[in-house]
């Protein structure tokens, strides 16, 4: 298995360096990367890995999944390696633990291919982490149900083919037990997309407003049982949340290997300032700090995989490392010096993207309250 993940990563690298690398620059400044970029992942078996053979998928398990985000990570190309995250660790989950056969077979196989792109429609303006304060709704009508609402910040809102829309559909019982998901096709009549939104960093992923006016859909769109869907998204956050965390140690590696190169070769003082003890003193600080997440997410990935990965502890994980993250990114940036600042140092990229972290799949104070539950229940 380890040998075959080894092959599996160096195939992936050589994607990154030949496909994505090379244009990555001109999708940031075009704020969106090119739909047909979809369809050459699924060609190489990237999209939806651990998907079951049965649903043309590869059938590989899940560290095969996590490999594809830590490389797109560690190349500093979050803004291609998120949108997939989204569609592939999330979106493709939902339907294999919760979707019908029907709902299976018509979307899965597709979603492998990337004819069909994945995006999830949960956050709200207003509402931010209260997922218990969505006001979208979905009211039955004869065997169908009609939705109405908007959403924002949404992942995948440009290229989505699919959304998995959270949707109250009793408003007498609290949203954790009158919330249902949703299965849109974005060709259904009503549905609109609204601007790609303009955001400080990972500028080559497509984020959006997406609105549903009098949106019908039969009910054999529900994805899992209705009023049931909050329990859907809390069972699948784990995953969510793990893989940030993994992804947001693999962008710490990333650019602390790009910056020990550069301070070998900037001089300063008639010297390279790697030969500086305040560098040599903050690279081996951030080393450190990045080597113990690192050893924090491999245990999380073995428990993942074992189903024994409880809510605090990939809470810490998500919570401390993308923290981390943070960390590094800011003492990478300040030993480029003036450099650092500008864009054309990925260090002023890896800097910007790496805010997000600490708010997307759960906010760092959302994670602490989560944690805190656990030590005082």
């Amino acid at each position: 298995m380890s040998e075959e993940l080894e092959l599996f990563r160096e195939n992936v690298r050589r994607f990154v360096k030949e496909e994505v690398a090379p244009n990555y620059l001109q999708w940031e400044k075009d704020g969106i990367f090119p739909r047909h970029l979809w369809n050459k992942l699924g060609e190489q078996g990237l999209l939806a890995v651990d998907i079951p053979e049965e649903y043309e998928g590869v059938g590989a398990d899940f560290l095969f999944s996590m490999v594809i985000q830590e490389e797109f990570s560690k190349a500093n190309c979050a803004a291609v390696g998120g949108p997939m995250a989204v569609h592939s660790d999330i979106v493709s989950h939902y339907i294999l633990n919760y979707g019908t056969q029907s709902q299976k077979q018509t979307y899965l196989p597709k979603m492998v291919s990337g004819d069909c792109i994945g995006a999830v429609a949960m956050t709200e303006p207003g509402t931010g982490s209260d997922l218990q304060g969505v006001r979208t709704s979905a009211k039955r009508d004869g065997d169908d149900y009609v939705i109405n609402g908007s959403k924002t910040f949404i992942t995948n809102g440009q290229h989505c083919d699919l959304i998995i829309v959270v949707a109250r559909t009793n408003l007498d019982v609290p949203g954790a037990k009158g919330t249902t998901l949703f299965m849109v096709d974005s060709d259904a009549s009503g549905f609109q997309r609204g601007r790609n939104l303009e955001k400080i960093g990972l500028h080559a992923s497509d984020t959006s407003e997406l609105f549903f006016e009098d949106v019908r859909v039969p009910a054999s769109a529900i994805l899992g049982e209705l009023d049931c869907g909050f329990a859907v998204l809390m069972g699948e956050l784990q995953r969510e949340r793990l893989a940030l965390a993994i992804g947001a140690v693999a962008a710490a590696e990333g650019i602390l290997k790009s910056t020990i190169e550069y301070t070998k070769e900037r001089k300063a003082f008639g010297a390279p300032i790697a030969q500086l003890q305040n560098t040599k003193f903050k690279l081996a600080e951030t080393a450190t700090d990045v080597r113990l997440h690192r050893s924090f997410v491999e245990e999380c990935k073995q428990l993942f995989m074992r189903r024994e990965l409880d809510v605090a502890t990939v809470s810490m994980a998500k919570l401390s490392c993308t923290e981390m993250q943070g960390r590094v990114a800011d003492t990478c940036l300040q030993l480029h010096g003036g450099y650092g600042y500008m864009q054309e140092y990925g260090v002023s990229r890896a800097f910007v993207d790496a805010r997000v972290q600490r708010i997307y799949g759960g906010t760092s104070e959302i994670m602490k309250e989560l944690i805190s539950r656990s030590l005082l229940a």
